[in-house]
């Protein structure tokens, strides 16, 4: 069917033309397996993800407003809870820490979200909200109209910023990998920055830019990492350069920035850039143009990836995986389900053989 019907875009059809398929498979697959034993410590801000669903009616009469009709909610725990779940199908045992507010803790949601070889390490930041993202959507099709955030960004000072210091300090060590989803939030500040980088056997990190943090959260923070994972944006947005071609980018300005000998940059539907200093830059298309929802994406992308590059396989396998597991979440609403192994092993199979 792959052969004679023409049933991917042209960028994946002239990529998978210039590959050897069987051995791709094989590669990924062993890729898959080799990670199916570690342990994985994230540490993250959690994210409760809601959606409004509101049914456009028409202009107010009396106001230069879009009026809207409620038809629905969904309530997710997003974040770095998202991104955990995701990768806990792969891996032996996935553990948390992360912050919560003890104004709006949403913690029963929380729990009841987790897979269940993942365990929540919880600080508490006192009389704030646990972050919450309000997003307005037109449920027709899935088009997000405005948002609205709850919290309370303000770094984190005093006994909690050495609570998650001393955290970071006493257990990094003890994981195959450190995944950090840092969404600039303010839970990361310089003291716990430094544990990471000195404490972790391999240290994977995505530094989220968002409008509550644009310019002030970038990837740069960072001066040492095995394994990077953002956005063409952030990675643009970080080295003040909007026109370099990304791999060259990467190579010329971010590698020369920051310590780090593995990367992978996504591109929305065109894709990612790897890139390791092993390998150089290798572009991977994306999988799928068939898109319900894009919240999460980069997360899933950032949760499978991170432990396939310290697995020791290379860069560019990892980002065909990745982009295999981007393709599937983006057919997800927000956080309903979580990525599966068994689906990504599928999709590579079909899209291979």
């Amino acid at each position: 069917i792959n052969q004679n019907l023409n049933i991917f875009e042209p960028p994946v059809v002239e990529y998978l033309s210039n590959i050897d398929r069987d051995l791709h498979l094989k590669k990924s697959l062993n890729a898959i397996d080799s990670i199916k034993d570690m342990n994985v410590l994230f540490i993250g801000e959690t994210i409760i993800d809601e959606y409004q669903y509101a049914k456009p009616m028409g202009k107010s009469a009396k106001e230069n407003i879009i009026s809207s009709a409620h038809v629905g909610r969904e309530v997710f725990a997003g974040g770095v809870i998202a991104a955990a779940n995701h990768v806990a199908d792969f891996v032996k045992k996935v553990d948390i820490i992360t912050i919560l507010g003890e104004r709006e803790p949403y913690l029963n949601l929380v729990n009841d979200t987790l897979r269940d070889n993942v365990n929540i390490n919880t600080l508490w930041r006192s009389g704030m909200p646990t972050i919450r993202k309000c997003r307005y959507v037109d449920p027709g099709h899935m088009k997000k109209m405005f948002e609205v955030y709850h919290f309370d960004d303000t770094p984190l000072f005093g006994k909690i910023e050495d609570q998650l210091s001393e955290m970071i300090h006493d257990r990094a060590n003890n994981y195959d990998l450190v995944i950090v989803t840092d969404f600039g939030h303010g839970m990361f500040t310089q003291k716990s920055i430094d544990h990471l980088q000195t404490n972790s056997k391999f240290l994977a990190v995505n530094a989220q830019s968002n409008s509550a943090n644009l310019g002030y959260n970038l990837i740069t923070k960072y001066k040492k990492s095995d394994f990077i994972c953002i956005d063409a944006p952030e990675a643009r947005l970080a080295m003040s350069d909007r026109y370099t071609d990304l791999g060259d980018l990467i190579e010329s300005k971010l590698s020369k920035s920051i310590s780090c000998k593995n990367f992978i940059v996504t591109h929305g539907e065109r894709g990612c850039v790897t890139w390791s200093e092993k390998l150089g830059a290798n572009n991977v298309p994306a999988f799928t143009s068939q898109v319900v929802d894009t919240v999460g994406a980069g997360d899933a992308l950032l949760s499978v990836t991170s432990p396939i590059v310290a697995a020791g396989n290379d860069i560019d396998i990892a980002g065909f995986i990745g982009n295999t597991v981007g393709a599937l979440k983006v057919g997800i609403v927000g956080h309903r389900k979580s990525v599966e192994k068994i689906p990504v092993q599928k999709y590579l199979t079909t899209l291979l053989k």
